[in-house]
């Protein structure tokens, strides 16, 4: 079999096991873990990372690593959103380059990255392959193969299986985002927010109940150790870091987090930097039920809504009716039906009733 041939092949069973694996798996970190070992049967690579992000804001949700990524995937994650460095993710979602690599962005000059230079050459690694996993125009998540500096570079016939495989990845990640808890496993939506404090080098320094519990959870979630802090939690802290020497009025996605958890409850999770009085900083962190505002701009993403529909189905959820949205909105009337009929048509509802279940009370959106 000559190369194109074999190349074809390979692409067209990947793609089959890898819808074959949706079916397989039971939740977001199952699909992650069994894709990345899809992957490795189809092209070499010596490690790997696959994120679920917040579509909003791009932040990590929770992340699946190999060994040799763990050790440094706080900096890796500094290198993201402190650092302005080549591959950046949200640079490719900006200009949606779905798979780039190190060697081919720099010409084969690895050691322009400051993350090449200060993070992977040190822990053995060379060539770095990323792709962001986009579908309908929305990024759910992030994939980093990684190799040693004795492989090749990735090529471009690997770099197509990516970039060809990634938006059936996104596709079920954000199937994921979406999926219904069983009955009876809800927590308490009465639970106080968490609250808790974590130094600049993201060692945990006080938490009350509330955010114990939801990090003994998170933990559970990405089958992590006690030790470790969640992903969504360093991403966060990260951020809020990258964020204090930033006006208030920069254009930069917030260090928020809004992510589903096992049980299908939507958990919003937010950090800053606190300037203490004698020198010393840290960051604090809120858990909190997510509410409506936070879910929403996530499920429309997922359903592939426009700004405007978005717009209207919020009205919708207040309980406005079409002449009090076309008021608020000021449009027409037959224009908020006609976009009632698209926002219909995409969530497949007939009613506003039923987009009011779909959209909210089937997430629990109290």
């Amino acid at each position: 079999m000559g190369n194109a041939a074999q190349g074809e092949y390979t692409m067209d069973i990947l793609t089959k096991k890898l819808n074959s694996l949706a079916k397989r798996s039971q939740t977001s970190q199952q699909y992650r873990e069994l894709t990345i070992a899809a992957l490795r049967e189809a092209l070499p690579f010596e490690a790997a990372c696959c994120s679920a992000v917040d579509p909003i804001t791009l932040l990590s949700t929770g992340a699946v690593t190999e060994d040799g990524v763990e050790t440094i995937h706080n900096k890796l994650l500094e290198s993201e959103y402190v650092h302005d460095d080549i591959n950046v993710y949200s640079d490719l979602v900006r200009s949606e380059i779905m798979v780039a690599t190190l060697y081919q962005s720099t010409n084969g000059q690895p050691e322009q990255s400051e993350r090449y230079r200060g993070v992977l050459k040190p822990a053995g690694f060379g060539d770095e392959l990323r792709a962001i996993l986009i579908t309908d125009g929305a990024c759910w998540g992030h994939l980093t193969l990684f190799r040693t500096s004795e492989q090749p570079p990735f090529s471009q016939g690997e770099m197509d299986l990516i970039r060809t495989t990634a938006p059936i990845i996104a596709t079920e990640l954000r199937r994921f985002t979406l999926t219904l808890p069983e009955a009876g496993n809800a927590v308490n939506k009465n639970s106080d927010p968490g609250m808790m404090t974590i130094s600049t080098g993201l060692v945990p320094l006080a938490s009350n109940y509330a955010a114990s519990e939801w990090l003994q959870l998170l933990r559970q979630w990405e089958n992590i150790s006690s030790d470790q802090l969640p992903r969504p939690i360093q991403a966060v802290s990260v951020r809020a870091l990258a964020d204090t020497d930033l006006p208030s009025s920069a254009s930069m996605p917030a260090a928020k987090v809004c992510l589903r958890i096992p049980d299908g409850t939507y958990l919003t999770l937010r950090a800053s930097k606190l300037n203490g009085l004698v020198g010393e900083n840290c960051i604090v962190l809120s858990f909190e039920i997510a509410k409506p505002s936070d879910i929403l701009p996530l499920i429309a993403k997922a359903y592939d809504l426009t700004p405007r529909e978005t717009d209207i189905a919020e009205q919708i959820f207040r309980g406005c009716s079409t002449k009090e949205i076309a008021s608020t909105l000021h449009i027409s009337a037959y224009t908020v039906q006609d976009h009632l009929k698209s926002i219909f048509d995409k969530t497949n509802v007939n009613s506003r009733r039923e987009l009011v279940w779909q959209l909210f009370t089937r997430y629990a959106i109290e």
